[in-house]
């Protein structure tokens, strides 16, 4: 192999495989969802991305009910919701909220602790339609952990839009930079996220820096990647973090979720905590936290921090309460405060 040869294939992420989802299930009463991180076991390799859950596409008839998420609690980690097809609304103890249709995306900072409700947006749930999006979990690197919580909303009309040489298709820039362009959102660190629409036929070729992670997430269509394997509906394809070219040609029409980002390099424990002290789909929430922290709890120095209440103890030591008291209550007097 000729030194140039040899130069351009280092340029290029190796595919390392191609994943379905892990599971299938309903987030509360509204979102029917498959999980690709971490269903598919490939989570740890996709840092800073916690989860990715696919949210149908599914028919909703019309009704007078607010199907979705009722108040629960987030702390340590961001959400991102991408919407396809329907809107959803957004409320949260900051007193932030609002409405995300088709190509919008809310990025939401829970960091030193959040509550928030998504449900079914009013006239979407009264006229009835089909629901898609997607939901990511990006994790926190640790000195920002506890930072206030922050709430944006990116409205499909302030996203910029690369078209692709020779009508290839379309690259929505919501996070990072592709092609010159940078996306709106605020991030702690590094993250690319790119809509990408590849129509039938063409191809192109994207780049992403050597050492992120990186993966190809397809709602619809097929596409082969590196002229290797093709990733089809529902898949989504992880590559190697070395090199900084991925070429990608599209059998059919197909669209994309790009991801990639620098990975948060520190030990951190991830659960669920109930609030109101009992366990259910619509009022439980996720906690992304440093080191040994899990359930209800955040590490300090050297002292485990239980929401509402102080517990000290050495790092490391076991922690197997839940709190058993209304910890939407909690975290509004703490984000208040």
């Amino acid at each position: 192999m000729s030194k140039h040869n040899m130069t351009e294939a280092a340029a290029t992420k190796e595919l390392i495989g191609l994943y379905q989802a892990g599971s299938q299930h309903m987030v509360g009463d509204g979102f029917p969802v498959r999980n690709m991180i971490p269903g598919s076991g490939i989570g740890e390799q996709l840092s800073p991305f916690l989860l990715l859950d696919y949210m149908g596409p599914e028919f909703f008839p019309p009704t007078d009910r607010r199907l979705g998420v009722g108040e629960h609690p987030h702390r340590g980690f961001e959400t991102v919701t991408i919407m396809y097809q329907g809107s959803v609304a957004h409320r949260d103890s900051t007193g932030s909220g609002g409405v995300i249709g088709p190509g919008d995306v809310q990025w939401m900072t829970a960091a030193s602790g959040i509550v928030h409700e998504e449900l079914h947006e009013s006239e979407f749930a009264k006229h009835g339609g089909t629901l898609e999006g997607i939901q990511l979990w990006v994790n926190l690197p640790r000195s920002v952990k506890m930072s206030p919580p922050r709430y944006q909303t990116l409205v499909r009309d302030e996203i910029p839009v690369v078209e692709l040489a020779g009508g290839a298709g379309r690259v929505r820039v919501i996070a990072g930079e592709c092609h010159g362009r940078k996306g709106p959102a605020r991030t702690f660190s590094p993250v690319h996220l790119y809509d990408l629409r590849l129509n039938a036929g063409h191809q192109t070729e994207l780049s992403m820096p050597d050492g992120f992670t990186m993966s190809i997430f397809v709602l619809q269509g097929r596409a082969v990647i590196n002229g290797a394997q093709a990733v089809g509906e529902a898949e989504i394809a992880l590559l190697g973090r070395k090199g900084e070219r991925v070429a990608l040609h599209a059998e059919e029409d197909t669209t994309m979720l790009v991801l990639g980002g620098e990975a948060v390099r520190h030990e951190y424990a991830s659960g669920t905590c109930t609030s109101r002290g009992r366990l259910s789909s619509r009022q439980d929430g996720a906690f992304v936290l440093t080191c040994v922290a899990c359930e209800a709890y955040l590490v300090g120095k050297e002292k485990l921090v239980r929401l509402g209440q102080d517990e000290r103890t050495e790092r490391g030591g076991p922690h197997r309460h839940l709190l058993g008291r209304d910890l939407s209550l909690v975290l509004r007097r703490e984000t208040a405060a």
